[in-house]
């Protein structure tokens, strides 16, 4: 008897991380971490405190190959903390890696602003508590959106519509004032 062909609910889309995920790894690994988990969950990794005083910036390797510098990156009256916690650090991340990847931690320090865009950020940025779209923008988006069959791409896509759609109302109103 012939099996029924299955059908895709995703339309021919695939989840973005997984489109992303390549691009991702080869930026991080050009960066030196072989294991983008220790970008993307560097929180969970040290710990909250560690994280909202100090960030992950390079991984290099030495010479001979064995044991690899974390460089991270912290504010001057923070770097003493982080000097204390160096082994404990060093541990959680060896724990990501899964071996003794890592041998030493480098502390860079830095003026609390600096950088591109006058700032170095440490921790997670604040949620925005923006206004609430328009109900003329929100009819707009869904009207463009309508004829999607999928209810959840219907409704992921009207999400899209009235974000871009309240992003453009926003730009313009800077510009005429």
């Amino acid at each position: 008897m012939k099996k029924p062909r299955h059908t895709s609910t995703t339309h021919g889309f695939a989840p973005t991380s997984r489109l992303l995920q390549s691009r991702i790894r080869t930026a991080s690994e050009s960066r030196g971490f072989a294991v983008t988990r220790l970008l993307t969950h560097w929180e969970e990794i040290v710990g909250e405190a560690v994280a909202r005083i100090a960030n992950p910036v390079d991984v290099s390797y030495g010479r001979q190959g064995l044991g690899a510098t974390l460089t991270v990156l912290t504010t001057g009256p923070n770097a003493p903390v982080l000097e204390m916690q160096k082994d404990q650090i060093r541990e959680r991340v060896n724990a990501c890696y899964g071996y003794r990847a890592i041998a030493r931690i480098r502390i860079t320090q830095t003026a609390p602003t600096g950088f591109a865009e006058g700032r170095v950020a440490f921790g997670h940025a604040k949620k925005r508590t923006g206004t609430e779209p328009e109900p003329a923008i929100r009819r707009a988006a869904a009207d463009a959106a309508a004829r999607i069959e999928s209810e959840d791409l219907r409704l992921a896509l009207e999400a899209l519509g009235t974000n871009v759609l309240q992003r453009q109302k926003i730009e313009k109103g800077r510009k005429d004032t």
